[in-house]
Parts: C-alpha cells; structure tokens; sequence
C-alpha cells in the first residue's frame, strides 16, 4: 500500500486529498494542517462566487482549469447539498474610458467558453439589475455564488469516508525529500512526529513559500499579504439586487476593486478593498505579526511593487480608513446605496506571490521538488477551480513518479 500526503485543509488541500483517493483506492490518505478547523484560512474567509472565467488570458492555466473547475463544482454541490446559486453577474462600464477594456474582457470570455456572456446597453443593465446603472456592462449569466466552507468540510468527509485521515491542529514544520520518500515532520500539543510518504501534495496557501523552502525549493515566488476588508449591509439591503455588480478592472491596479456580492445566505456584502496585510493570519488587524511584516520590510521585491503602486496605495489606504469611501465607491454602480448602513464583517487575507522584480504573479504556479508537489500561487480563481486543480495535480503526480492510477470518475 502506498501512502501520500497532503499538507493544507483548505478548499485545495481537500480536493486534492479527495482526487488522490478516488485515483489510487487502495492506498492511504493522510491530511495535515495546523488550524483546529477546516478552511481556516482563505476558503473561510472570501465572498464565496464561483467565477465563469471571464477575465484570464486564453490557454493559461488559469483559464482552462477555472472552466473545468466550474462544471466540476456545480456538479459536486448539487450531488451533495451544498448551497450553491447561478444569480449571474454583471461587469459595469461607467465612464467612457472603461468601455474598450470591457469589451476586451468581453473578447477573453468568448475566447474561453463562457456560455451566456455577452455586452449589454443600459436598458438591458436596468432590466437584469433594476438598481444599477451604466454605459456598458458585460453579463455573465453562469457566474455562481457557493460556501466554501461547506463544500470543504464535504471534501473532508470524503476523504474519510474513503480511508483516509485528517489531522487538524497539526502544524508541519519539516519537509525532507529522500529518493523513494518524503518525510514530513508534524508538531502537535507540543509533541514532534516524523512520518513518511511515497509523495506529497503542498497546498499551503499562506504558508506555501515557507513549506516550499522546507522541500527545498527556491525563494521566489514569495507569499505577500493582502487583506480584504467586506462590508456586509443592513438587512433593508438585501434584496437590492438579484446577483452580483463589478466594476471593470483597472490595469494599473492588480485588484479587481470594491463590487457587490451575493451570499448565499441572502445577505449582501461590499468590498473589498485591497492593502498590505500587517500579517499573513492578522484576520482582526488587531494582532500584526512582526515576523511576517518583517520578511516583506527586508524584501526589495516588495518595495519595487509598492514603488509603481503607490498612487493606488493611497486609494485603497482612504478606503481602509474611511468606510463611507467605501461604501460610495459601490454607491456610483448602485445609487440607491448612497448612505446605506453596514457592519464591516472578518475580513480575508490572500495569499499573493510575488517574483524578484515585484511582480505579482498572475497564473497558478506549480512546482515538482523531489517527492513533493507543490502549490506556489493559487490565486482566484483558485477556490472556484479547486475540483479541477485537484485532477491537475494529481495528474502531475503520477506522471513525475510514474504511478499508475485508477480511472477518475
């Protein structure tokens, strides 16, 4: 019997441990993560929309397993019960400039297969969103809202249900790639155990850097930060619209910007905004951690990203402070949101790489080291094409070891 790891018990380390169980039946499972409970992290902690795939660069990797993961997820939620809603989605152009970027995001969804997507005028705006308003907007009918923790904690019970194990509270602090094995070194309560396995699956998120240096990989790319704060509105809101409103990207900022979203509890949220993270699980901004704020102070990489960045950092910083900029940011798509009420809820924290120049990296990256393969930069879509990334990476497995596997179904 062959064993295999998977480090990380979010909505990436779940699917994965599930894929491995389903391609090799009669081997073991085992899954780690040093949080007490599942999706601690970033699939706990986003506004839970399951992307269509409209804005990322036709034949990337990001595009083909985003459309994948879609088919995938939707599939998997309606087999197992997990709240799951196609409310659709618009992409709104309020100012003349925007107009040609939309329609060339408009070019990649047809590139990429987004069923449905099309431009649409300000009469058809109104009749799909009676509250907003806009030039042009691109509707992406198929776009979907999910919970993540919900569809994480099902993966789980997969992963059991099939033989597999689950070991929360259990932080990895070695990685040492041998021949034939990888040996993973645990610390729980205090006691320090040693275990073996024919390969390893790293979805680290926040960590992935560091538990990339463990295996012996290179520093770069390097996990920077960024939290995101939501609002979530007054309960006379949350009807207001039928699903979600984004504004078009700017292509200066690397952040999609504040939109409205969709829970699928019904409630409505705003945000969020984007800024440098005083730590990489500072979910409360309240607790900074030195050694995380310390690593990005000491990297020139860091400081060249915030060197071209800086006219956005001021933007984003005046929306952390002030919560009425935030709100009327949201209020130019919707206008009957002009003085709303909200209550800022938890807020997320994305795990960005980012290469030596101070560039964030924009794909997913994958590393092979050894025995380990390793997740570097999942960013979103990454939740949305988690069941697809999870047949990617147990694909790659198998063929760097050449194992053999059952068919996947």
């Amino acid at each position: 019997m062959r064993s295999f790891a998977v480090i990380g018990a979010g909505i990436l380390g779940a699917a994965a441990a599930r894929e491995l169980g389903r391609r090799f039946p009669d081997d073991h499972v085992t899954v780690f993560d040093k949080a007490e409970d599942v999706a601690a992290h970033q699939s706990g902690h986003n506004s839970g929309v399951v992307h269509a795939g409209l804005y990322y660069e036709p034949g990337g990797l990001k595009a083909r397993l985003c459309r994948r993961g879609v088919d995938l997820l939707r599939d998997y939620a309606r087999e197992h019960g997990v709240p799951y809603e196609e409310c659709g989605k618009l992409v709104v152009a309020l100012r003349p400039e925007e107009e040609g970027r939309l329609r060339a995001i408009h070019e990649r969804a047809v590139a990429n297969g987004v069923p449905g997507a099309e431009l649409i005028g300000p009469e058809r705006i109104r009749e799909i969103e009676p509250e907003a308003t806009g030039r042009l907007a691109l509707h992406s009918p198929g776009t979907a809202i999910i919970d993540y923790p919900a569809l994480t904690r099902s993966l789980l019970a997969d992963v059991r249900a099939a033989g597999g194990s689950v070991h929360l509270g259990t932080e990895v602090t070695g990685l040492t790639n041998g021949t034939e094995r990888c040996t993973v070194t645990t610390r729980r309560v205090g006691d320090i155990v040693e275990a073996s396995f024919d390969a390893v699956i790293v979805c680290g998120g926040l960590q992935s850097d560091r538990l990339a240096r463990m295996a012996g990989g290179d520093e770069y790319p390097r996990i920077v930060p960024f939290f995101g704060q939501y609002s979530q509105l007054a309960p006379e809101h949350r009807g207001i619209l039928n699903g979600l409103v984004y504004p078009v990207p700017d292509p200066a900022y690397p952040f999609l910007g504040v939109h409205l979203t969709k829970r699928v509890d019904g409630e409505m949220l705003v945000g969020p905004n984007a800024f440098l993270s005083l730590g990489r699980e500072n979910y409360s901004g309240r607790r900074p951690g030195l050694r995380d704020s310390l690593e990005v102070a000491a990297s020139g990489a860091f400081w060249r990203f915030a060197a071209r960045n800086g006219r956005a950092a001021v933007r984003e910083f005046s929306a952390v402070v002030s919560r009425q900029r935030f709100l009327a940011q949201a209020a130019e798509y919707v206008p009957s949101l002009t003085g709303a009420a909200s209550t800022p809820i938890i807020r997320g924290i994305r795990a960005q790489a980012m290469d030596r120049t101070g560039r964030l990296v924009d794909d997913f990256v994958i590393e092979d080291i050894g025995r380990a393969t390793l997740v570097r930069n999942a960013p979103s879509p990454g939740a949305t094409s988690s069941l697809a990334i999870a047949e990617h990476l147990v694909d790659r497995l198998a063929d760097h070891h050449g194992l053999p596997t059952a068919a996947s179904s």
